[in-house]
């Protein structure tokens, strides 16, 4: 079994509540619009357009950072049930020609204050043309809109200070295409399997930086022994994991825990705590989303987003590696949870993976995958 087509089957545990974030690069002249109105026709459902939030880095100096909406496309099914949603990651850059023009409709929304971004996304109509788009956001602050010659729309309160801008969006993003499923349970499987099927009949391709991120839901870890017990066993093991499962080399935003975190979760104190306790003591390490596993969403009191994410999973049009690492993965969390009295994560990896409730055949191919991991 190489790293990318891994084990199949899951053991005996209940699915864990799962949402899976695959991003992917549309054909040139393309969209990630085309794929969503693709995957509507096929569940039999509708495509609604709306505002999806990110955070960018920024060249000016003293703002390291920007907000800005683009636009995203969700599909529910024929009976209204969400099935996915259709967005751009920002990370993915090395495949798209910067010096593209924007296609018509294409726009993004840019700020440099993130309560400014969440106003802007709770007023203003990701159906409108950019001429207009900021309206609502320039009648809240008393102030207007001024449209540039390059299409540029900029509006500032009634003093004219800068509140957010709207302009073109240029350099093939509309290429970018991140799927974002809904939570999905028993019928996981058959979800990504489609999702990923119809990618590829839409001619969808691997980003060079293209990264899979897990969300596994996060409320059966919401218990201070089992939440230590998952920082041991990522903490000792996580490296190792991440080289099982084939990481993209290329993909950015990923890394280490801060060194502090290990600690507290071995501590008496930390162990002891109850969630509430536990959380805020967390809250004091400096935990980011962008790192290998990401465990800050629990702690923001978003329902959501409560999840614990593994993003070290490659980007991938295949069904099978995917599907294989979240079967492990939540073998994993399952033996976190079933462990909650008991500290000691086994010192080797095998001694791990050999505990986990997967079908016999799946854990040896998770053992041997890891040896070949190792060298």
């Amino acid at each position: 079994m190489g790293r990318q087509s891994g084990p199949e089957a899951s053991g005996k545990q209940a699915r864990w509540r799962t949402g899976f974030e695959i991003e992917l690069l549309a054909p040139a002249g393309r969209s990630r619009r085309d794929l969503a109105e693709r995957t509507a026709a096929a569940f039999g459902g509708r495509v609604e357009r709306f505002f999806h939030a990110q955070t960018e880095p920024s060249k000016v100096p003293g703002q390291p950072t920007f907000n800005n909406l683009s636009p995203g496309f969700r599909v529910r099914d024929g009976a209204g049930r969400p099935i996915a949603a259709f967005v751009c990651d920002i990370t993915l850059q090395h495949d798209l020609d910067r010096a593209a023009p924007p296609q018509p409709g294409w726009y993004r929304i840019v700020s440099d204050d993130a309560r400014l971004i969440r106003l802007a996304q709770r007023h203003c109509d990701p159906d409108a043309a950019l001429a207009v788009v900021l309206a609502p956001l320039a009648a809240l602050f008393g102030g207007t809109t001024e449209t540039h010659p390059s299409g540029m729309v900029r509006v500032g309160d009634g003093e004219g200070r800068p509140v957010a801008v709207a302009a073109p969006l240029p350099g093939e993003r509309e290429r970018a295409t991140e799927i974002v499923t809904a939570p999905l349970g028993p019928e996981r499987d058959e979800v990504v399997a489609r999702l990923l099927a119809l990618a590829r009949e839409e001619g969808f391709s691997l980003p060079r930086e293209g990264a899979t991120h897990i969300h596994f839901d996060g409320a059966p870890l919401r218990r201070a022994r089992v939440f230590a017990t998952l920082i041991g066993l990522l903490d000792r093991h996580g490296d190792a994991l991440k080289q099982m499962v084939g990481v993209n080399p290329h993909c950015v935003r990923l890394g280490p825990w801060p060194d502090a975190l290990a600690p507290l979760a071995r501590s008496r104190a930390f162990r002891a705590a109850d969630w509430p306790t536990a959380a805020a003591m967390l809250s004091t390490v400096g935990l980011s989303k962008y790192c290998d596993y990401n465990l800050k969403n629990i702690l923001a009191a978003d329902p959501a987003k409560d999840t614990v994410e593994v993003r070290v999973l490659p980007a991938s049009l295949d069904p099978a590696p995917v599907l294989a690492a979240a079967s492990l993965f939540e073998a994993l969390l399952h033996w976190c949870v079933e462990r909650e009295a008991v500290r000691r994560v086994p010192d080797r990896l095998d001694r791990l993976l050999a505990a986990l409730d997967l079908p016999p055949e799946v854990r040896q191919a998770w053992i041997e995958t890891a040896a070949e991991a190792r060298g």
